[in-house]
């Protein structure tokens, strides 16, 4: 099964922490990091995809 998480925080050191998290864990960075304005908090948001293969194991929600 191959792994997929999107993760989201306003651009501080926990988004960057949270990521690293996921990196020393076995996630793999996938594609580039998105960032936008929000607006209405006056913030910049981050995002950042990554995948993980976890083999043996069937996908279920």
């Amino acid at each position: 099964m191959k792994g997929y998480r999107f993760i989201t925080d306003d651009d501080t050191a926990r988004f960057c922490n949270r990521v690293t998290e996921a990196l020393s864990n076995g996630w793999k960075l996938y594609g580039e990091p998105k960032m936008t304005f929000d607006k209405k908090r006056g913030i910049m948001r981050c995002g950042q995809a990554v995948i993980k293969n976890v083999p043996n194991k069937k996908y279920s929600k």
